[in-house]
């Protein structure tokens, strides 16, 4: 399965699952994340998430800071998992914790749109959600 995440707003109050990876290539990019409360991306059974161009605000809990979370799995387990960031910012003590290879073959398959600069997120995701309604 290929899966496209691109120019959403995550805001405040969203908890985790942003998205939920199982299996699969995940492509999240130009997406705004701010202040969830436990997790931003989650993942189990081997995704391939490729994470470009997005802006990661991190809430103030300290504990809440780690934009990834692999879930219900062992270290030893998801190091060869590829997971990684490229072109994102990270805002308030956000941290995206990647592993598996760096090498962009590794990515293809989770590389579907060309990412914009995360400095163009707000512009890019201006128009999500409910239309009619205010940020």
């Amino acid at each position: 399965m290929q899966v496209t995440i691109a120019f959403n707003v995550f805001g405040v109050g969203l908890v985790q699952r942003m998205p939920r990876c199982r299996r699969g290539y995940i492509h999240v990019v130009n997406n705004d994340f701010t202040s969830w409360q436990m997790y931003a991306i989650g993942g189990s059974g081997d995704p391939t998430i490729n994470s470009q161009g997005n802006r990661y605000s991190a809430p103030g809990d300290p504990s809440a800071k780690e934009v990834t979370k692999r879930v219900d799995t062992d270290e030893k387990d998801w190091t060869d998992w590829n997971w990684r960031t490229d072109g994102d910012i990270m805002v308030n003590g956000a941290y995206f914790v990647p592993s598996g290879a760096g090498v962009m073959t590794q990515y293809v398959k989770a590389s579907s749109v060309e990412p914009k600069s995360a400095t163009l997120v707000e512009q890019l995701t201006s128009n999500a959600g409910v239309f009619g309604e205010t940020r």
